[in-house]
């Protein structure tokens, strides 16, 4: 699966949006290997608070992050059941803890900007640029940084 398309004006990438906490994220569609709605969660036992647990999807053992928690943000209490975004890393399986999925967006790739200096802290580390849409800002998960301090959190 490609994510970005040569056109007539430039290279174009998919993004799957998602949305965390009142924020719009992007997650190129490259890294996507399904969205789900997280079921029997086991808790994992000495794990920082970023990781949710783990679940068995489809054969797999999938290792839930709460992006909630690993964004600084407080719980979701709106009742509403979260969805999860499966991705790989190194052959393994995780799934990122969302609020809810939008839709694919396809946006030139040259209307990404840098990181904006007042972007929050905890997203900038995250961030791998934005795109400014129609009154809001997508902030593009870059999910090796996401992911990158998952060992350390099972491991402590």
């Amino acid at each position: 699966m490609t994510t970005k398309t040569d056109t007539i004006e430039g290279t174009v990438v998919e993004y799957v949006t998602a949305v965390i906490g009142g924020q719009l994220f992007g997650l190129p569609i490259s890294r996507v290997q399904d969205v789900f709605m997280p079921e029997r969660l086991t808790r994992v036992p000495l794990s920082s608070a970023e990781i949710a647990g783990v679940l068995n999807l489809r054969g797999r053992i999938v290792t839930v992050v709460d992006m909630r928690a690993r964004l600084g943000l407080p719980r979701n209490d709106d009742g509403k059941p979260p969805m999860a975004v499966g991705v790989d890393l190194r052959g393994e399986s995780y799934g990122l803890l969302i609020d809810q999925i939008g839709e694919v967006l396809r946006l030139p790739d040259d209307s990404r900007e840098e990181n904006p200096v007042n972007l929050d802290p905890r997203m900038a580390k995250l961030a791998g640029g934005v795109h400014r849409l129609d009154g809001q800002l997508m902030v593009v998960l870059d999910v090796d940084r996401v992911l990158e301090i998952v060992p350390d959190l099972l491991a402590a």
